[in-house]
Formats: structure tokens, C-alpha cells, sequence
């Protein structure tokens, strides 16, 4: 089964051992906006957004994107 983009971002979010509140403080967001993109209720994702959390991640935009 193919992962959209929001559960792209959790899996590797786990696979990191990150939780939701880490990932929005090292992203710079709010714990309800990560919990937004990964729920799939965020359709409109900025790129400086998705690059924050890539970066967060330890992993490029693409990463997601693919």
C-alpha cells in the first residue's frame, strides 16, 4: 500500500524515535500542525514547511515526495 505524505512523515518520525512534540519543536511548528500534515487534514503544505520537517527528520524533501 502506497503512503501518502502525512503518513510518510510518521513513519520516519518513529523510525527517528521522535515524538509528535520533538518534531514540531525542532521543525518550529505547532505539535497540532504536524499532527494536521500526518492526520492527512493538511492539504496545503508550504515547501519552507516540509523542508523544516525534512530537515527535523534527518532526511530530504524528496524523501516524502517519492
Amino acid at each position: 500500500m502506497e503512503q501518502n505524505l502525512g503518513q510518510k512523515i510518521r513513519t520516519r518520525r518513529k523510525e527517528m524515535k521522535m515524538s509528535q512534540a520533538t518534531l514540531a519543536q525542532k521543525a518550529n511548528l505547532s505539535r497540532a500542525r504536524i499532527i494536521a500534515i500526518e492526520g492527512g487534514k493538511s492539504k496545503d503544505i508550504l515547501v519552507s514547511t516540509l523542508m523544516a520537517i525534512a530537515s527535523a527528520l534527518d532526511t530530504t524533501v524528496e524523501f516524502f515526495l517519492t
